[in-house]
């Protein structure tokens, strides 16, 4: 409670009877839908058939699913989220009284189970309807390793098999989140790796890179669709994950009413778009209804800019050009990003639902150096007692910039953030910073514009 208030709570915690019973699709709302994802050969539509050779069958008719607003939650996934969820939203008192701002800053803490994120929303998900399915097992990328520790749980708690190409450059710098996933019963490859074709061809065009999403997305498809009984899934960039993450969202608008608050900007980090395509959907859904107005505000990490400095085109969602085409925000899938210490982040294009509210001028977007990220997590552990995750430390540093905004204005505006996960298996990332090793890459024009030539030519 509020020491100098003690009728102000500084954290609002839902009961499991106010658990929403069902997932909000943003898309049904949109008056201008995502492009469909395309063939990689015929540059036709997928249909559900071709998806489903790669997608589980339910996850296949949610990643195609435009129309239905509500889709419902099972009892099994319910009965699994009551272990950690309703998540916490939190009122962050001491940041608001270090920064002096008449701003009121509310966050949504995802990091209340193993996995340290919220990444675990979706995958139990995944995992479920796999099982659901009779499969054997799943094949998944991972990158900073937050999706390939949640994947490994929940296929444990299902028995499945679980196999995880993890970006290189994380797979040396967090080995700590590799045993976790071993300790779960994950298989753990560094991508790219010699295990696959595509694996091999990625070395060989470039010889000793750190690797990326887009690589490891590769060689887990190669693996999932080499293997009888398999599917792979996604941990961000799909919709369906979108589908799945926002309970996020969900819990916050009912947290926010609490509170007895409207929120004024929503600010969320972005990778792929999970955490903030979860958080901003039920937000947006009501600015698309017309019943309310937000800013949305997404955080790219500089050296991985696919908003703020990508294209909006038809691009192949992985390296290797071997899953289907989406229409995004992209860099252009042969971009090489930085071994950064955000992993989660270092995806070269955005979901696709993202990439058209961007484009329809319903959302902002803001890149930011990590050493200004790792600032802001640092004066927010100082001041919060929580340990932010490298990624989540994104949208700190935007929250953090606009309560400066409203002191410089006067302006007590109600700031929400999403905090994705904790930074404890983050420490040789914060190491760096707090030994001044860190710097900051920003890529240049001459840097993207070699990617973003080999975009495929859709007519």
């Amino acid at each position: 409670m509020n020491k100098t208030n003690p009728e102000i709570p500084y954290k609002i915690l839902l009961s499991e009877a106010e658990l929403p019973t069902q997932w909000y699709n943003v898309r049904a709302d949109m008056k201008n839908k995502p492009a469909p994802l395309l063939h990689p050969e015929t540059h036709k539509p997928m249909t559900f058939d071709e998806l489903r050779n790669v997608f589980c069958d339910e996850l296949t008719k949610q990643e195609l699913d435009d129309t239905n607003p509500y889709i419902d939650i099972p009892d099994e996934i319910r009965s699994f989220y009551r272990m950690y969820r309703p998540a916490p939203l939190v009122r962050a008192y001491f940041l608001e009284k270090a920064l002096g701002t008449p701003a009121r800053i509310y966050y949504k803490f995802e990091g209340n189970n193993t996995s340290g994120s919220h990444k675990l929303n979706s995958a139990i998900a995944q995992a479920y309807y796999a099982k659901k399915q009779g499969l054997k097992g799943v094949a998944t990328e991972t990158g900073a390793g937050q999706w390939g520790t949640a994947l490994s749980m929940a296929c444990a708690y299902f028995d499945l098999i679980c196999q995880v190409f993890m970006v290189k450059v994380s797979y040396e710098q967090k080995p700590f989140r590799r045993e976790v996933m071993r300790t779960f019963g994950a298989s753990v490859t560094p991508s790219p790796s010699d295990k696959t074709a595509v694996g091999r061809r990625i070395l060989a065009d470039h010889p000793g890179t750190g690797g990326s999403l887009g690589c490891a997305i590769s060689e887990a498809v190669e693996a999932a669709m080499g293997q009888e009984g398999f599917r792979y899934v996604l941990g961000s960039v799909l919709n369906q994950v979108l589908l799945h993450q926002s309970i996020i969202g969900l819990e916050t608008k009912i947290g926010l009413e609490k509170y007895g608050e409207k929120a004024d900007v929503v600010i969320g980090c972005a990778g792929g778009g999970s955490n903030l395509g979860g958080l901003i959907s039920p937000f947006m859904g009501e600015k698309l209804r017309g019943e309310a107005d937000y800013r949305f505000i997404a955080v790219e990490p500089a050296s991985c800019p696919s908003l703020t400095r990508g294209v909006y085109a038809y691009d192949y969602c992985d390296t290797g050009m071997v899953c289907p085409l989406s229409k995004m925000y992209t860099l252009g899938s042969s971009f090489m990003p930085s071994a950064n210490h955000s992993g989660g982040l270092r995806y070269h294009g955005m979901n696709s639902v993202l990439s058209q509210l961007y484009a329809d001028g319903l959302m902002e977007a803001t890149s930011v150096e990590q050493t200004k990220v790792f600032e802001a997590a640092q004066f927010f552990a100082r001041c919060e007692g929580t340990l932010p995750a490298p990624e989540s430390a994104h949208a700190i540093r935007a929250a953090i910039d606009e309560a400066v905004r409203c002191r410089e204005t006067g302006k007590a505006e109600t700031i929400v953030f999403g905090l994705t996960g904790t930074g404890y298996f983050d420490m040789f990332a914060y190491q760096k910073f707090n030994d001044n090793a860190m710097t900051d890459y920003i890529p240049t024009d001459a840097d993207l514009a070699g990617s973003l030539a080999k975009l495929p030519k859709i007519g």
